[in-house]
């Protein structure tokens, strides 16, 4: 079998769509890797990964909150947030405690080492913001936009109930 020594382009047939420049999602998943990376520079030296970070978020906006609660918060499975919580709990970080009533329930408590993290997780939240050159103003619409995709997502939709489809309207998705 030979190799190809050049690069060829398919001539298009109307799937001007299928062009890696025209999707949304591709956009998103390396902005998503880009920030992350961005995270780590300052996360990584304090023992967390940014998963993690986010759980402590949701954990010093209202400390001893349910398992359950912290994964609808961070959108996450009880799969995947399980092993965050045994490794954050193995650290240090944080204490699960179960329910009296109910032993299914778990609530997650910061321990002092969980809430001495916050100062140095704020450095990295700033961190991000300077790198990312915009005002907090800018980062708060941007943010707001792509909670709203996600909520659109999310929506239960009517196949073809009115909704415009990809370039229907000359723009891609």
């Amino acid at each position: 079998m030979t190799q190809k020594s050049k690069t060829r382009s398919i001539p298009s047939t109307g799937h001007e769509l299928l062009r890696l420049d025209n999707q949304l999602c591709f956009a998103l998943y390396a902005a998503t890797r880009a920030i992350s990376k961005t995270y780590r520079q300052k996360l990584g030296p304090i023992g967390l990964t940014y998963p993690q970070y986010l759980v402590l978020i949701v954990l010093w906006e209202n400390d001893g909150v349910t398992v359950s609660e912290i994964g609808r918060r961070l959108m996450l499975d009880s799969g995947t947030l399980t092993p965050l919580l045994k490794r954050l709990e193995n650290m240090g970080v944080v204490q699960r405690e179960r329910g009296i009533d109910d032993q299914r329930e778990v609530r997650i408590w910061l321990s002092p080492k969980g809430l001495d993290l916050q100062d140095l997780a704020l450095e990295s939240r700033r961190f991000v913001a300077c790198r990312l050159d915009m005002p907090e103003t800018e980062i708060a619409a941007l943010r707001a936009d792509i909670m709203s995709l996600i909520g659109r997502l999310g929506a239960d939709c009517e196949e073809d109930a009115g909704v415009v489809q990809p370039g229907e309207d000359g723009l891609p998705a």
